[in-house]
């Protein structure tokens, strides 16, 4: 290999590894906006008097506004690529997080919540889109794995930070920043982002990369079932541990918000190593039903253990924390492949898009449930829905691009 190619090797190289980076930054302050108003719940309870139901709203006001725009930002990507959505969209989504932060009242700061997430839903889609598009195969595990840690360290971020800001200056203080985070993010996206490069669609059309994929086959159908049964203990979790520590525990904010933060660390180490394994096994459906029985495994533990002393409780929390994260990645890359290059960004706001709807309702509904049956029953209800997915999952014969094969 000469001088030349060695270089220009080194510099491709380099340039997979900043367009992973800067994808992780603009989902990660995505996360941070959209995840870390349910930090705020402590505060809102104690100077508004809300309930948990009332909270729960709240919390999932950005998620709502996730939910409706998904598909149509996936679409834009498609069509105009990923710079240009990221920019734009952090962008809006800062603007709208300043109008929360100042606002005086909290119907005005749920609908600037709802418009953020609106907004936010560009770095779901995009974001994915460019790993998958600048990593080669046998590395997209191992890349989107890395990428998919970008969703719990954002809520880590935000247990560690919000809480006591909110606390000590208030709500508003605590919105802002998540607000300054995806102006950073829109700058840096607008800035260093290059769309990963893919065949014109003339040569697309002659490959058959521009077919529906929806239409023959009901394996991404059946991965986006499994991904909105997974997505209910990961948020019920999410939403609910700091109130679980504080209320049942008996733990102060700061620690509590603490030891989210570790346990949102340790998953998203999990997600990058379930993407290796993918990798090493060639499939990105077989690990996921193995992470899948994990969860249900670990909430069914934490619904066990929640009278018990906590030598034995909190190990459990954590690791159902780790466990109902670790099969985001998996799917993600599993849609992205299957879907291609041109229908990726519409598959991925497909998936996310029953994600969030299903994210969105857990806060107001477990909320309530716990109201009503305490938390050991709801951990206990949550644990269900992973095991109900599992033989959701697509086996033997399905499309599993991992392996190059077709086959699982």
């Amino acid at each position: 290999m000469t001088t030349t190619n060695v270089e220009a090797t080194a510099v491709g190289s380099a340039r997979k590894w900043w367009m992973l980076a800067l994808g992780m930054f603009a989902q990660a302050a995505q996360a941070v906006f959209v995840n870390g108003v349910a930090f705020l719940i402590p505060e809102l309870q104690a100077s508004h008097g809300l309930s948990l139901a009332r909270t729960g709203l709240l919390v999932a006001a950005p998620t709502v506004g996730v939910m409706l725009t998904l598909i149509a930002w996936g679409a834009l990507a498609d069509r105009y690529g990923e710079r240009t959505v990221l920019a734009i969209g952090m962008a809006v989504t800062a603007a709208a997080g300043l109008g929360a932060a100042s606002s005086g009242s909290l119907s005005a700061t749920g609908v600037f919540l709802v418009l953020g997430g609106m907004a936010a839903a560009s770095a779901n889609a995009a974001s994915g889109r460019v790993v998958v598009g600048w990593f080669p195969p046998e590395r997209r595990g191992l890349a989107m794995g890395i990428r998919q840690m970008s969703l719990p360290l954002g809520i880590a971020c935000a247990a560690l930070t919000m809480p006591s800001l909110a606390h000590e200056h208030g709500i508003g203080w605590a919105l802002a920043l998540p607000t300054a985070l995806c102006a950073a993010a829109a700058l840096a996206c607008a800035i260093g982002v290059v769309d990963p490069p893919r065949p014109s669609r003339t040569s697309a059309a002659g490959l058959e990369m521009l077919a529906n994929p929806y239409r023959n086959s009901s394996t991404l159908w059946r991965i986006h079932a499994v991904s909105v049964l997974l997505v209910v203990p990961q948020y019920t979790v999410w939403t609910y541990a700091l109130v679980w520590l504080i209320s049942e525990r008996h733990w102060e904010a700061t620690a509590a918000g603490l030891l989210v933060t570790v346990a949102q660390v340790l998953g998203a180490l999990g997600r990058m190593a379930v993407g290796v394994w993918s990798d090493a096994v060639g499939s990105r459906l077989r690990p996921l039903r193995w992470v899948a029985a994990a969860g249900g495994l670990t909430m069914a533990a934490l619904a066990l253990s929640d009278s018990a002393p906590s030598l034995l409780a909190i190990p459990a929390l954590v690791a159902a924390s780790v466990a109902t994260v670790a099969p985001n990645g998996l799917a993600f890359t599993a849609v992205a492949e299957i879907a291609g290059p041109f229908w990726g960004g519409r598959a991925l706001g497909v998936q996310n898009t029953g994600q969030f709807v299903a994210a969105s309702l857990v806060p107001p509904t477990f909320g309530a449930l716990i109201g009503i049956l305490g938390f050991p029953l709801t951990f206990a209800i949550a644990a269900a829905f992973p095991v109900v997915s599992i033989p959701m999952i697509p086996l033997a014969g399905s499309a599993d691009p991992a392996r190059g094969t077709g086959k699982d």
